[in-house]
């Protein structure tokens, strides 16, 4: 090989691996070129489903979290159970208690719909309507990073070894949150997610029994609507205002009035009492370092370049 030949070659070489990295990572103009209408149209379908249920942008919001925690954002979680797919909605964190299934099913069909063809995965779908439901309720906005491919496996017992539990202590938390890349910091903002949505009383009954860093008068009014025994999926809000993104939840935990054992241990004399107390004295501190706290759980171990797929039907491998 002469010397031309040799430095073409070199240089043909260098600009793939270029081409390769620049595909390898996430960007929030992913879709900018491929599908100028995909976010507009994420937006829209997200914007009707909590116009008829407000509840439904914390199950969207809770989505995207039960997504990323278990082996990264890969949509794995939105797969159907078959001989072959270990579906993990069937899994102890999320049977009978994760939803909003089938708004993305529709999210996915107006974006094929659109787009002309499924170029949009449905892990990407997850993470922006997460963002939208977000900004829907009052809360922040962020530019979310794209790019990501769906897997084409799922794991039951990866979800029940990686999604924190309600009954977790602090150092459980904060080691939980470690294994996915996240610090401490990141752990008390995205529990202020709990500013939305509700929990059932099997997640808060050994509280409102048993734990003593719990205000009384707070305790007995859940044990009203919540017995030692049975009405295990009856609904008690996780903050005040559980349809409106706000510090509410955080000026709970200052008054032990947080409503899971594991909210409460955020502020139960640990290191993170003082950012507790920060994020309630200050909401426009919370809602940045929420948003900075999404784009980095965002980025948990994305399927990117030619790993994964881009699902036609997001409960199905192709």
């Amino acid at each position: 090989m002469n010397i031309i030949s040799f430095l073409s070659l070199f240089v043909s070489f260098i600009l793939t691996i270029g081409i390769a990295s620049s595909h390898a990572g996430l960007s929030s103009s992913y879709y900018d070129r491929v599908c100028p209408e995909a976010l507009p149209t994420i937006k829209r379908v997200v914007e009707d489903a909590v116009a008829q249920e407000r509840r439904m942008g914390a199950s969207l919001l809770r989505l995207h979290f039960h997504d990323c925690f278990v082996n990264g954002c890969d949509a794995s979680i939105l797969l159907d159970q078959t001989s072959t797919i270990d579906g993990e909605k069937n899994a102890a964190p999320n049977a009978n208690s994760a939803r909003g299934f089938e708004v993305i099913d529709k999210i996915k069909f107006e974006v094929d719909r659109v787009c002309h063809r499924p170029v949009v995965s449905c892990a990407d779908i997850l993470a922006v309507a997460a963002r939208d439901s977000v900004v829907i309720l009052g809360g922040p906005s962020w530019k979310v990073k794209l790019g990501r491919r769906d897997s084409t496996t799922a794991s039951q017992a990866a979800v029940n070894t990686s999604i924190p539990s309600p009954f977790m202590d602090l150092p459980a938390l904060i080691k939980n949150f470690k294994d996915q890349g996240l610090d401490e910091d990141d752990l008390v903002v995205l529990s202020g997610a709990h500013t939305l949505g509700f929990a059932q009383c099997r997640t808060f009954r050994s509280r409102i029994y048993n734990d003593t860093n719990i205000d009384p008068a707070f305790a007995s009014h859940l044990r009203t609507i919540c017995p030692q025994v049975g009405g295990n999926s009856t609904l008690a809000p996780l903050d005040p205002i559980p349809g409106s993104f706000d510090a509410k939840y955080f000026t709970n935990l200052v008054s032990k009035k947080g409503l899971l054992s594991s909210d409460q241990a955020l502020f139960n004399g640990g290191e993170t009492d003082e950012l507790v107390s920060e994020y309630s004295r200050d909401l426009e501190e919370f809602l940045e370092d929420f948003a900075k706290s999404m784009i980095k759980m965002g980025d948990i171990k994305p399927l990117t370049g030619n790993r994964g797929q881009i699902r036609n039907n997001c409960r199905m491998v192709n």
